[in-house]
């Protein structure tokens, strides 16, 4: 019996990984790292059982209707945007995600963006790197405290909840809303239920985003959203690019509704270079790379190709999407 076959999207994951699909499947690994184009990502959807895509690989109806093979795809995002899920459950192929292991890391992300932003920290690295460092003047370079401030979060889920107890070492108060309320995480991490995303926005000092891409969360954040919050209040999109209105966010920049930014997720990916947030200095952005310590990437990879190898032997798998896709395999 022939054994099942896997694409591997990407070359940059860690050996192991294609080893360990290897004792189970053929292995196909594309020699690139960007997304492949749609038509190959059609081609292999007959040729292979299983997929390893990224969280920005787009997976939709027109692949999965003609997909006369795939049967998995393990999706090495926590999201799964990517994948049109209907589309995927109708043709039986099984969605699977890696949920918990990144969050410890995005969490940690997420104050490296606040505090990179609240103490100027890449403005004025740039600033020395361009010569400007002539004298000892703080001055150009004063920042926000990030003690003693208030912390909203929108979506307080696992990633949510992280930063909330990391909030907790700068004496911050927290604050947020979400889909459901959660008291007993309000116990535990001293969390106070904003009650609604107004109140939120209108009490925040740092504004966090950690939540799933979705019909509802979509242009979330607007140009009447900015003008609620705060003028000394400052966003942080850990979330995903879409989430926020990026046009009405280079407005707020610009005009100085809010005093900053700092993003790690843009629309698109990557962002082009003429657009015009990259002219702002009251912006931080890095490529999304929330989830990216070497650990948390490896270990994502490898949950994904666990998932995968126990869809295509017939063993239990863990964080399946759709479940109901196993009624039409």
């Amino acid at each position: 019996m022939a054994r099942p076959s896997v694409w591997l999207m990407r070359d940059y994951h860690d050996p192991k990984i294609e080893a360990y699909l290897s004792e189970h499947c053929e292995v196909v690994v594309r020699q690139s790292n960007i997304t492949p184009p749609h038509e190959d990502i059609v081609k292999m959807a007959s040729e292979c059982d299983g997929f390893l895509p990224e969280g920005i690989d787009i997976i939709d109806a027109e692949v999965l209707d003609s997909a006369s093979r795939l049967k998995v795809i393990g999706n090495r995002a926590v999201g799964t945007d990517n994948v049109d899920i209907p589309a995927a459950t109708r043709n039986g192929v099984i969605l699977t995600n890696t949920p918990g292991i990144l969050q410890d890391a995005c969490a940690d992300m997420t104050f490296a963006l606040l505090l990179s932003f609240a103490r100027q920290v890449t403005r004025s690295d740039r600033a020395i790197r361009a010569g400007k460092w002539t004298v000892f003047d703080q001055t150009p370079y004063l920042g926000l405290d990030a003690y003693n401030k208030t912390l909203g979060i929108f979506g307080f889920g696992g990633i949510g909840q992280k930063v909330a107890r990391r909030a907790a070492g700068f004496d911050m108060r927290v604050i947020y809303y979400s889909r459901s309320r959660k008291p007993e995480a309000e116990a535990e991490l001293g969390a106070e239920w904003a009650g609604d995303m107004e109140t939120l926005l209108r009490e925040s000092d740092y504004l966090c985003l950690h939540c799933p891409l979705t019909d509802e969360t979509r242009g979330l954040m607007g140009e009447e959203e900015f003008a609620m919050m705060k003028p000394a209040s400052v966003l942080v999109n850990m979330a995903r690019g879409p989430v926020v209105q990026q046009e009405a966010l280079y407005e707020a920049l610009a005009a100085n509704v809010i005093a900053g930014a700092a993003i790690d997720v843009t629309d698109p990916e990557p962002i082009p270079l003429d657009d015009p947030l990259l002219t702002l200095e009251n912006l931080v952005i890095t490529p999304h790379i929330g989830s990216a310590s070497a650990a948390t990437f490896t270990a994502m990879g490898m949950m994904a190709a666990r998932s995968i190898v126990a869809a295509l032997t017939g063993e239990p798998v863990e964080n399946m999407v759709n479940p109901e896709a196993l009624a039409n395999r």
